[in-house]
């Protein structure tokens, strides 16, 4: 499908139209501070607004209830971002990597039970990294033994984010120790109210629990539940890696470059403790300046990757790239926010759940956005990534 200049045109303003009388008015604010059940509530019910409207996963196939062009996605996130739409964080995992993989790895009977099911609020969490296997996803220890009809899992997972509120995880456990890293590994859907599932929520330094540890203890998990061949997890995992490429990164761009850089100048443009406005001081006037340039270029990358992905011409290394900028322009913009915001944002410790990392509390904003250079490999990974499948650069020998 595509759409003409008149047809996207209009489309904008059916978005902007929509905006306006949907997004919650003061949702920050009623969003700062609340406890796990307010935030589980208003996340469910903003999915199911977007849903009635369409807007929920235009990235689906039509016959799952996307089927929206490219064109018109891209101006429906690029709306919803600059009108501080709030931002799916609990359906994130299910609509992106749950359903890519299961479209692209699942049975037709996994496609019909889960994809749904999750358009009527299932919640999903990714159970990859562990204790000693983030970035070196494939050293992954915890295992699956066949028992008769089952997989029985024991082992423990790290880093799962929204792990205590979620039905299903997307498990990936080591079946044949004996075969190299990358083989031997499967992948199975994971009912988390299966018995011997315990998950420990990790207090992080903003204060949030939004990532957990999750202890498996001879669980058992149906043959049914495998996506995928046996011991070629590995290979149905890249399809769940990939769906972190291009339109979910053109999203975080968007709203970096709206609600975010909006912010900072803001808070560059108030009157200080003595009157002045930092705006007026040559160095932070250029420094604004400057992160407005490298935003520009980021929504600029993102949307190239997007429209290349579609074309099937986007490179080996090209969300690398995305995700690495992405992540250190975030860190770079979160850190000047606290140094132009002082003591004060020191004291600032609350922040709203549903946005994103660029809330405006920013010494909260800072600390969270280390989060994006690690996770889904650190920037050392990345630009190993991009120095070896991109540039074609020899790799690094073994033992340097």
């Amino acid at each position: 499908m595509t759409a003409t200049a008149t047809g996207l045109t209009a489309f904008r303003a059916h978005v902007r139209d929509w905006c306006r009388t949907h997004i919650p008015v003061g949702w920050r604010e009623a969003q700062t501070g609340v406890g796990e059940e307010e935030f589980v509530a208003f996340q469910k019910a903003w999915f199911q607004e977007l849903r009635r409207a369409g807007f929920a996963v235009p990235h689906w196939p039509a016959e799952w209830g996307g089927g929206m062009p490219v064109a018109e996605q891209i101006v429906l996130y690029q709306e919803l971002a600059a009108h501080d739409a709030p931002r799916l964080v609990l359906a994130f995992v299910a609509i992106h990597h749950a359903a890519a993989t299961l479209l692209a790895a699942g049975t037709d009977e996994q496609r019909r039970r889960h994809l749904p099911a999750i358009l009527d609020g299932e919640i999903w969490v990714q159970g990859f990294s562990e204790p000693g296997a983030g970035s070196d996803l494939a050293a992954l220890r915890t295992t699956a033994r066949r028992e008769r009809g089952a997989y029985v899992v024991n082992g423990q997972k790290l880093w799962a984010s929204g792990a205590a509120h979620a039905d299903w995880c997307l498990l990936l456990a080591r079946t044949d120790p004996k075969a190299p890293k990358r083989r031997g590994i499967s992948y199975f859907l994971l009912d988390m109210r299966t018995p011997g599932i315990d998950v420990r929520p990790i207090r992080q330094a903003t204060g949030e629990s939004h990532f957990c540890e999750v202890f498996l203890n001879d669980v058992e998990v149906p043959a049914a539940n495998l996506v995928g061949p046996a011991n070629e997890g590995w290979r149905v995992a890249q399809e769940t890696l990939g769906a972190e490429r291009g339109m979910t990164m053109l999203e975080l761009a968007e709203r970096l470059g709206n609600a975010g850089f909006r912010r900072l100048v803001e808070l560059c443009s108030r009157p200080g403790p003595g009157g002045a406005r930092p705006i007026g001081d040559s160095p932070v006037a250029d420094r604004l300046a400057a992160l407005e340039t490298e935003v520009t270029g980021l929504r600029a990358l993102c949307r190239d990757l997007v429209e290349r992905h579609e074309a099937g011409t986007v490179g080996r290394a090209d969300a690398s790239i995305v995700k690495l900028y992405y992540s250190e322009l975030l860190q770079r913009m979160t850190d000047f926010g606290t140094e132009v915001a002082g003591l004060a944002a020191h004291t600032e410790l609350r922040k709203p759940l549903s946005s994103s990392w660029e809330s405006g509390a920013w010494a909260l904003d800072f600390i969270g956005s280390w989060e994006w250079t690690i996770p889904g490999g650190t920037s050392e990974i990345q630009r190993t990534i991009i120095a070896e499948r991109g540039l074609g650069l020899p790799r690094e020998p073994k033992g340097a």
